[in-house]
């Protein structure tokens, strides 16, 4: 359930500057390290951040 609902706020989210995505890459660590989402899931997960592009 964590996994999904943290792919399609990526998947949503305009990310307009670093420290927004450094902010869900902290959630996404929390998440990881609370065995609310899996080693898999964490690295997809990561993936999808890392593509987004910034738009300002």
């Amino acid at each position: 359930m964590t996994y999904t609902y943290c792919k399609k706020v990526i998947d949503n989210t305009t990310y307009k500057s670093q420290d927004q995505k450094d902010e869900m890459q902290v959630k996404l660590d929390v998440f990881l390290l609370n065995d609310r989402i899996t080693q898999d899931q964490y690295t997809d997960l990561v993936e999808l951040l890392t593509a987004k592009v910034i738009t300002a």
